[in-house]
């Protein structure tokens, strides 16, 4: 009987253990598993095995000890299934069979998918059983040994297992049933370590052990290598070939990108390559950390895998030899690139990240894994030491080799509007052309003569970022005229009823102008769309806000040419000196109209150009030197262009209809004065007036409201406010005590300015 017994406790059935039902327990985690079972099925009952009623000669206390000795054998037999099972390389073989074109659909689904991790649980089960063997072997040696054998030799023997097999079958069958692995199983595994059984603790710990092992080599894989290994999707960095859809950028330009991405496999694995998978992160490792990882792994991709083709500049020589007209030329020819580079050299990985920087990763992430415990905090420490590693190393490519300060200087100069002659000289040149509606078709290529002409006359030939400018209309705002009477300037009889829509045309369609930049590798990995969106965003800003300054000075400019003549004439004939007195006197008033216009539109470029743009530049340009960390440099330059556009009031939608309309009123008004001296439109010209004075009132009303006096805009907005409201006139007719409406009430405001 003790024989049938050892064997029982291998898992070993017979005359004297009956199996009660092994078909049903065996099928039970499979079925279960392939249907979605959550473990509450009858898999989950107590054990099978059963003595045989015929045994008589059994006291009710033998045959309770044996029952529960033999649930052991039964407990060991499910555990060796599960380990041999899951260590099973078989199915691969299969897989690769079943994954031919004329393969069998029903055979397909039946193919068990592999995991690493259950895998190596079983490795640690199996240490677990080889000593279950090892203490039956022992208790077999004891009986033998024993010229009395009795059952008490058994139970004190096996004794220490009766804490340990029911809660790892539990756990397996927990395992089968849900169809648990990777982060999801680890996670497990970390919930049942703290249990008050010190022998079942020390086990289910080794079992983490074992699936920290496969961790730590992923993590050296991604980390050391930029390699993710994860065959079957268990790993907590994913591709994100499941997301594409989710992805796709809503610029306009994003196809252009996404298809620049498609060629160079750096930058597709850096911007939308591989993501942290939540479904698989262990709940012990935080979101902070795993976002580190996954940063570490991408750079070290982009390090160990340079762009084909990749040239970087020597540092210690910043010149280019590409002449003035061959710049002009490529960007004509829309590419925005240069096309011709001296003075640069090839670049290796074994430049880019050393050798010796990838021994050390490797080295902290072994020590890690030869740890008998996971420890939270070494691990986060380490964690963050191999990103500080990536990241200075990727600061080192940007910033030193691919010159990213004289890039973010170019995007100032053009974008920000920081050479103000080329932007005021292709304004000019450009000036009669933005009189009549864009040609939806031609527009581009019209306002590409100004340009080429105003880069020939202020872009030195030590500007060599210039070529990496090209100008573009985008389709927004842009609107098809249905006759060639809309494509002309309204004359006087026109504008009561059409000059409006027209001019509004006008402005809307040349709204679209917009700046592109090139940019090469490794500079995309910092220059992102949505950079270089914000960056257009605030360049088509700031263009109509120069646009209109311009117009204001040019309408003044003409006017006083207008009046020098007609003192000259009046000198010489002083007969007609009372018709050029009256005219002057006449249109007095739309002068001050003018001049309260130009207040608000100065003291607004003003504002931006000095106290927003350049005051941001020098924050930004102190925390570009202090910092040798990849990820600090993108988070200071989001927040610079954070900064640029909310103290600028672009993220305020009331705001930005307020001096769009603002801006509209005064191209308005320039160009209706021109039309004064010849055929004078009192009404539509009081109208203007009106609107502007409204308009105005409003804006000085909202930037003084608490809720902006409260927020990061509030020590330049402030600034912004005394200079328009420096003798209290924006103040008081704000509050209603002066009528805003009134024509007349211009000419208050230009006596105070």
């Amino acid at each position: 009987m003790l024989h049938e017994l050892l064997l029982a406790l291998l898992g070993f059935t017979g005359d004297f253990v009956l199996d009660a039902s092994p078909a049903r327990r065996r099928a039970a985690p499979t079925e279960a598993a392939a249907g979605g079972g959550d473990g509450d099925g009858e898999g989950e009952v107590g054990p099978a095995f059963r003595l045989a009623p015929d045994l008589t000669f059994l006291q009710p206390s033998e045959r309770s000890a044996i029952e529960r000795l033999i649930s052991l054998g039964f407990y060991y037999r499910e555990l060796n299934r599960f380990a041999t099972e899951s260590r099973d390389l078989s199915w691969i073989h299969s897989s690769l069979d079943l994954s031919t074109p004329n393969a069998d659909k029903t055979l397909k689904g039946k193919v068990k998918k592999g995991s690493v991790y259950r895998r190596a649980i079983a490795n640690g089960i199996t240490e677990i059983l080889s000593v279950y063997r090892s203490a039956v072997l022992q208790v077999e040696q004891n009986l033998l040994s024993d010229p009395l054998p009795i059952l008490a030799t058994v139970t004190h023997g096996l004794n220490k297992f009766e804490v340990l097999l029911p809660p790892l079958y539990e756990l397996v069958m927990e395992i089968e049933h849900k169809d648990i692995k990777g982060g999801q199983l680890l996670n497990l595994l970390h919930k049942r370590c703290h249990c008050g059984v010190p022998e079942l603790q020390s086990c289910i710990q080794r079992l983490l052990w074992h699936g920290h092992q496969v961790m730590f080599n992923q993590l050296t894989s991604w980390m050391v290598y930029g390699i993710l290994q994860d065959q079957y999707s268990e790993f907590f960095i994913r591709r994100q070939d499941d997301r594409d859809g989710e992805n796709e950028s809503s610029q306009r330009d994003g196809d252009k990108f996404m298809q620049k991405l498609a060629k160079d496999t750096t930058l597709t694995s850096w911007h939308t390559g591989f993501h942290v998978s939540l479904d698989m992160l262990p709940e012990y490792i935080h979101m902070r950390v795993a976002e580190s990882i996954l940063f570490a792994g991408k750079a070290i991709r982009v390090l160990r895998n340079p762009s084909p083709g990749a040239t970087l500049q020597e540092p210690f020589n910043q010149s280019q030899n590409s002449k003035g007209s061959h710049r002009i030329q490529s960007f004509a020819g829309g590419s925005g690139a240069p096309k011709e580079l001296t003075n640069f050299c090839n670049i290796s990985a074994e430049e880019l990240l050393p050798q010796a920087e990838a021994d050390r990763i490797d080295a902290m992430l072994k020590a890690l894994k030869h740890s008998s415990e996971f420890h939270k905090r070494p691990f986060e420490s380490a964690v963050g030491s191999i990103r500080t590693i990536a990241a200075s190393h990727l600061w080192q490519l940007v910033v030193v080799r691919a010159d990213l300060n004289g890039h973010l200087k170019a995007l100032k100069d053009y974008f920000l509007l920081a050479k103000g002659d080329f932007f005021q000289c292709f304004l000019e040149e450009s000036r009669q052309l933005m009189r009549l509606p864009p040609r939806q078709s031609t527009a581009e290529a019209d306002l590409m003569i100004p340009f080429q002409l105003a880069a020939l006359k202020t872009i030195g030939e030590e500007d060599k970022y210039f070529s990496r400018v090209s100008l573009r209309m985008s389709s927004y705002g842009m609107k098809s005229s249905t006759s060639r009477k809309d494509l002309q300037k309204p004359n006087a009889s026109e504008l009561p009823s059409q000059g409006k829509a027209s001019s509004e045309l006008a402005l809307d369609g040349w709204d679209s102008i917009a700046l592109e930049y090139s940019v090469d590798w490794p500079l995309q990995l910092f220059f992102t769309p949505d950079v270089l969106s914000k960056y257009r965003k605030v360049f088509q800003y700031l263009i109509r806000l120069k646009r209109t300054q311009m117009e204001l000075e040019k309408s003044w400019a003409a006017v006083m040419h207008k009046d020098h003549a007609d003192f000259s004439d009046y000198c010489k004939d002083r007969k007609n000196g009372s018709a050029t007195q009256l005219r002057r006197q006449r249109s007095k008033p739309l002068w001050h109209v003018r001049e309260h216009m130009a207040f608000l539109i100065r003291n607004l470029q003003f504002y931006i150009q000095v106290d927003v743009i350049e005051s941001q530049w020098n924050v930004l340009q102190s925390l570009v030197q202090d910092s040798h960390d990849f990820t600090e440099l993108v988070s200071f330059h989001q927040e610079y262009l954070s900064a640029l556009i909310s103290q600028s009031f672009l993220d305020i939608g009331s705001v930005c209809r307020i001096l769009d309309s603002i801006m509209k009123l005064c191209l308005q008004f320039c160009w209706s004065i021109e039309q004064y001296e010849t055929r004078p439109n009192i009404a539509e010209i009081d109208h203007i007036t009106e609107e502007f004075n409204k308009k105005s009132n409003s804006l000085y009303t909202i930037l003084r409201s608490s809720r902006l006096a409260g927020s990061q805009r509030a020590p330049f907005l402030r600034q912004f406010l005394m200079r328009l409201n420096f003798n209290s006139f924006f103040e008081t007719t704000a509050k209603g005590v002066l009528n805003s409406g009134s024509r007349l009430r211009p000419s208050t405001a230009g006596a105070h300015l």
